[in-house]
């Protein structure tokens, strides 16, 4: 009995090892032969997700931020989850249909139009995105490249299983939503589909109420604007265009990877475009490991994102301010001095410009033109702002040539004193009217009361800005001095700022001739002698003005216009790049010359045209009025040029004012940006007239 009970014992034991043993076995198969080495006992998948980089700051040259941006998130949606999940187009028609109730946008690159009936639109696509649908169309089987839109909606639809009495609308909607997502089921390298952009919290509360599978949100930053000025310089960005995704598509760090995502946002406009080099940070790339649930498991990062630089500018937001403030208000008061059935000097006044530079670096310290408009709101209200009187979008201060009247005097005491035909005291009696060969041309004295300046020196002429003087100066000289000497003040050429600009013209034979067609394109003598007067053909920027400006301070020496101060680490913390003073030309101006315009303009600030404003200032300024004839009808324009100290000059300040009526008018905001660089208590009138053309 005892051997018959050992003996069961036995068969027990040994049957109980051989359980052990087969179940060591079968987990041994699950768990490593299986898994090919993994010791997890879950059906995982991995993706891989696109972390975006911040974009730089970017900051005025005493460290205020103009441009930053704000932290947000985006709606992105797992494709292993959504669609392994049960009613995937149910829960996609939820979320667009919650998409149309809010108004909101969402990404769909599938290239056939939203409604029926149904077209191509895969040329509107960059040529990445048509190789992503090629492929796409390569994966689904029987689909053939030129496939018609509405046949490849029927295919699609038989597909995806959608339901028969689904509307065109939705059922398109849904494709384009699975398009996304096959794409990265293998078709393509493509990141985690991100579904809506800067989600805000309402956004985010309803789409996760939804209860979706896979839908997550992820971490992002957008562009803030901290500032409402500047907008004409700073610009914007948006999404790349396809040809300019051809552009970025082959630009690579220094590692060999690409800095740009075909989605990627890139200037499109201003500062924002000129220093995109400088702010685009480069994204980051992590790998999600998800439980076949959505449960996130790990993650780690191939790739950590790296943040823009931030780019300091030389514009002081202070002096940004009080020009376009200032600019503003003259322009608004000028206009609201109309009466009807009436013509008010300056009451049609349309807009204007004001540059601001310091004349020993060129860098431009402000740089404003009006009217202007609100980057916050650029996209959103972009069909009201091109379609706004006064052409808001329009950079005047870059882009607008204008006749620069008799600011442009001192080039032509520059050109006769260096050319040796006349002197500091040489005297010119001014005649009232001027007459060449039956041309004839009135100094504004005699035209407003018959009188004349009588025998005046180049000084006395700035002063009072007397045209017949430099009428006979410019009919004296030859062409190519006056040509040669406006040209080497920058006057008609580029001046080395970092967006985009309109060269001008100046009054020569050569540009007449371009410009015009038959006897029009003919030089005259008449057209010489109105050149003199800052007339004829002449028409230049008002930052080429500040250029000109700079350089009769600085006796000759040209510097390139800038917006750049410098480059730090995206981190505050290293200086990446320090931007230098570069000298563009140097133009030898005598002793003599030099004397004769510097007393010429600062009789002006004290004595003449501009002395209601200037004669008691704080700081020695020098200044020229200028006003001009322009041939479009209306108040003439009105501008004006100082620099000042005059002994170290500092600061060049140009305005003009498109149909201001007078160069004195808007030479009061010159001095409400003086008083602001200067530190000095506001005075003086608005001045809507002045003593003499200038």
């Amino acid at each position: 009995m005892e051997r018959i009970t050992r003996f069961r014992a036995g068969i027990l034991l040994v049957i109980f090892l051989v359980t052990i043993c087969f179940f060591a076995l079968k987990v041994y198969d699950l768990q490593l032969v299986q898994t090919d080495g993994s010791v997890s006992n879950q059906k995982t998948f991995t993706i891989r997700t696109r972390v975006k980089a911040a974009r730089g700051d970017i900051l005025d040259c005493n460290g205020n931020k103009l441009v930053t941006n704000r932290a947000s998130y985006d709606i992105t949606l797992n494709h292993y989850v959504i669609l392994s999940a049960n009613g995937t187009n149910d829960y996609l028609l939820r979320m667009v249909q919650l998409c149309r109730e809010m108004g909101l946008d969402y990404n769909d690159h599938f290239p056939i139009s939203k409604a029926a009936p149904f077209s191509d639109t895969l040329s509107e696509y960059s040529s990445t995105w048509q190789n992503y649908f090629y492929a796409y169309l390569s994966a689904k089987g029987d689909m053939d490249p030129d496939i018609t839109a509405p046949l490849l909606m029927r295919k699609l639809r038989t597909l995806y299983r959608i339901p028969e009495n689904w509307t065109d609308e939705d059922a398109r909607a849904v494709i384009g939503l699975r398009y996304e997502l096959d794409l990265r089921q293998g078709i393509t390298n493509l990141p985690t589909y991100v579904f809506i952009e800067d989600a805000n919290t309402t956004v985010l509360s309803a789409m996760l109420e939804l209860s979706v599978p896979g839908l997550n949100t992820e971490a992002s930053a957008v562009r803030e604007y901290s500032t409402k000025y500047a907008a004409h310089i700073l610009g914007y960005c948006s999404a790349m265009t396809p040809q300019q995704w051809n552009e970025y598509k082959n630009l690579l760090d220094e590692n060999g990877n690409p800095i740009y995502e075909m989605d990627a946002l890139v200037g499109q406009s201003g500062l924002e475009a000129a220093f995109e080099e400088y702010l685009h940070g480069i994204d980051g790339l992590r790998e999600d490991i998800f439980a076949v649930d959505g449960t996130l498991i790990s993650k780690r990062y191939i790739t950590e994102p790296k943040a823009g630089k931030n780019v300091e500018l030389t514009v002081d937001l202070d002096l940004q301010m009080a020009a376009e403030d200032s600019l503003e208000k003259l322009i608004l008061d000028l206009r609201s001095t109309a009466e009807e059935g009436k013509t008010v000097d300056g009451a049609d006044a349309e807009g204007g410009a004001v540059v601001v530079m310091n004349v020993k670096t060129g860098a431009v310290l402000a740089c404003a033109s009006y009217p202007t408009y609100d980057l916050s709101n650029f996209q959103q209200d972009y069909n009201d702002i091109i379609n706004s009187e006064y052409a808001p979008l329009f950079n005047r201060a870059l882009q607008g040539e204008y006749p620069p009247g008799s600011t442009y005097k001192m080039s032509m005491v520059v050109a006769g004193i260096n050319s040796e035909r006349f002197g500091k005291y040489t005297k010119i009696r001014d005649k009232g009217v001027f007459e060449l060969n039956g041309f004839t041309a009135n100094c504004l004295k005699w035209t407003q009361s018959y009188d004349t300046h009588g025998e005046l020196t180049a000084m006395e002429a700035l002063k009072v800005s007397c045209n017949y003087y430099f009428y006979e100066m410019a009919n004296q000289l030859p062409l190519e001095a006056i040509d040669s000497t406006a040209k080497g003040f920058g006057l008609g050429e580029k001046t080395g700022i970092e967006l985009g600009e309109k060269l001008g013209y100046r009054a020569n034979a050569e540009n007449k001739a371009a410009m015009y067609t038959g006897s029009d394109a003919r030089w005259y003598p008449a057209d010489q002698v109105m050149a003199g007067i800052g007339q004829s053909i002449n028409k230049f920027t008002p930052i080429q003005l500040c250029v000109y400006t700079s350089t009769l301070a600085n006796r000759g020496t040209r510097y390139s216009a800038t917006f750049l101060n410098r480059v730090v680490s995206s981190d505050y913390r290293q200086l990446e790049l320090e931007n230098k003073p570069v000298i563009l030309s140097q133009m030898n101006i005598s002793q003599e010359a030099f004397e004769a315009y510097t007393e010429g303009m600062r009789l002006v600030a004290t004595e003449g045209t501009a002395q209601r404003l200037f004669k008691n200032y704080p700081v020695e300024i020098a200044a020229k009025t200028g006003t001009a004839q322009h041939g479009s009808g209306g108040s003439d324009h009105g501008a004006f040029v100082c620099y000042g100290p005059v002994a170290d000059p500092e600061i060049a300040v140009v305005v003009y004012g498109e149909k201001a009526g007078h160069g004195t008018t808007v030479a009061q905001i010159a001095k409400e940006v003086l008083d602001v660089y200067f530190s000095v208590d506001k005075t003086g009138d608005v001045i809507t007239n002045e003593n003499q053309v200038s």
